[in-house]
Order: C-alpha cells, then sequence, then structure tokens
C-alpha cells in the first residue's frame, strides 16, 4: 500500500496528476468500515487529503456559504448561521452515524463517495450547490445536480480534485428534510427526501431511490404547474418517472416508493393549495 501525504493543495493536484488511480480520502469514515473485507485495496495507492489546509473549513460571502471539500459535519451544526440560513445542512449532518463520524466525515466525502444512500448530498442539491473542481491546468464548476452520471460514476477527470461546494444564500418559503431509516440514529437511509421551495420554484431531491441521489423534475413539475393531488396516489405517476427503488436488505421497492409519497403528500398538503 502506498499512501501520498500532500502537504498543500498544489502538491495535492500534482500528485493527483501523475497518479490518477489513487483514491483520495479526507475523513476516511466509509474507508474504515470497508477496510476488513478490502484485502486487495491495501495494497492500492491512496492520496490523503487530510492535511491540506486549504480543503478544510468554510466561509460566507455575499452570495453563497462555501465549503472547502475537506470541511465536516461538525464545522457545520457548530455554524449558527447555517442553521438559521440553511437548516437543512445541520439537519442532514446530524443524521450522518453519530457525532464520532460527524467529526471526521466531510461534505466533500459525501459527495465523491457517490453512494445513493448519501444524506448530505439530497440537501447541498436541493439548494442548487455548485460544485468546484479543480486539475492543475483548470478549475471547472459543475452544478452537483449535474455530477452523478450512474451508479458510483461521476463527471470527475482523473486528474481532477473537488476542492470548493458553493451553496448559494437565498431566502426559501419552504424547506424540508426527512430520513427514514430503521432507527432514528446511525442507519443508513432507506428513504429520504429534502424539499425547498423559492419563489414558486421547487426543487425535491431523493435518496435511497435510485442509482444516484435523484432530482425529481416531474414532481417538481407538477408542483410548479399546481396540478390537483387528492391522495399519494396521485404522486405516483411522477416519481416513476423520477426514480428507479430496488428491492435490497433494507426495503422493498415497493416500500420505498409508497413512503416516498406518502411523506411528501402529508408534509406537503397544509403549504401546497393544489394538494389536498
Amino acid at each position: 500500500m502506498t499512501v501520498f501525504l500532500p502537504r498543500d493543495l498544489d502538491e495535492a493536484l500534482e500528485l493527483r496528476d501523475r497518479h490518477p488511480g489513487a483514491t483520495a480520502v479526507a475523513g476516511g469514515t466509509d474507508l474504515c468500515v470497508l477496510w476488513p473485507e478490502r484485502v486487495a485495496a491495501r495494497r492500492d495507492e491512496w492520496l490523503d487529503l487530510s492535511g491540506v489546509a486549504e480543503l478544510r473549513g468554510h466561509e460566507w460571502t455575499d452570495g453563497a456559504l462555501i465549503l472547502g471539500a475537506g470541511t465536516t459535519y461538525w464545522d457545520v451544526i457548530r455554524d449558527r448561521r447555517a442553521g438559521e440560513e440553511l437548516p437543512l445542512l445541520v439537519e442532514a449532518a446530524r443524521q450522518v452515524g453519530a457525532v464520532q463520524i460527524q467529526t471526521r466525515g466531510t461534505w466533500g466525502g459525501n459527495i465523491v463517495n457517490a453512494s445513493p444512500a448519501a444524506d448530505g448530498v439530497p440537501v447541498l442539491m436541493a439548494y442548487d450547490a455548485v460544485l468546484e473542481l479543480r486539475s492543475r491546468s483548470e478549475t471547472v464548476e459543475l452544478p452537483l445536480a449535474d455530477f452523478y452520471l450512474g451508479y458510483k460514476e461521476m463527471r470527475l477527470a482523473p486528474d481532477q480534485l473537488l476542492t470548493r461546494i458553493h451553496v448559494p444564500r437565498r431566502t426559501y418559503d419552504l424547506q424540508w428534510f426527512e430520513k427514514v431509516g430503521s432507527r432514528s440514529a446511525q442507519a443508513i437511509t432507506k428513504v429520504g427526501v429534502a424539499v425547498t421551495r423559492r419563489d414558486g420554484e421547487w426543487r425535491v431531491v431523493a435518496n435511497s431511490v435510485a442509482p444516484t441521489v435523484r432530482r425529481c423534475r416531474s414532481l417538481e413539475s407538477l408542483l410548479a404547474e399546481g396540478l390537483p393531488v387528492s391522495g399519494p396516489a396521485d404522486l405516483m405517476g411522477a416519481l416513476e418517472s423520477d426514480v428507479t427503488p430496488i428491492d435490497d436488505i433494507r426495503s422493498t421497492a415497493e416500500y420505498r416508493l409508497e413512503v416516498l409519497a406518502r411523506l411528501l403528500y402529508w408534509r406537503l398538503r397544509d403549504v401546497c393549495p393544489s394538494i389536498t
């Protein structure tokens, strides 16, 4: 096993360019879970970004909250302004494992681990987060909603690193996040959904119901157009266009779709005139 320990971002990008097959790691929370089963991985190359100060921490600008890719969930939980302006970030962060995971796990790691069950990604996507992807030669900005191509597949070139996450500062009249698991904490999501509404424009983002975290664009259109909904069944057509849940050890596809429709209907009924 070879572990590269860059001292700054320039060195990290140089190593990434020279060793495109190396796995980037920051908090290492998912790596620690899988390590006993991944004997072959112990012969791999690893790019440890935990010592790169430029990737840690976050800052507020006039237009955005900018998260370094190495910003931890706990960093956001402790920021009172985040709880006031972007409360879904704090709500999701508090449901990622226990405190030990929250203090090590990073927002960037949650994104590039590309798990369909990621808890941080739905709320970032509901806030229209934009990713900053850097290589030695250029910096590219890409909406998080366009980042995933399929299961564990991303628009991330071999020489690129995710360096920052831009979360626009906006005023919302609706912000909501719900996670359904086998227990209230330290559980992988069975069904999750984040919803925001601003000036009549909706974002509905679901996890654990498709190969990737997924924006439900058909459902967003249904809500924006004010089409009548009188029960969870009226949401099914749009949801079936948006998500493709599967049967696995945690739940069935039927359960996931039914729960998602019921969550949305009962939570939105009191705030959306077209839902009765």
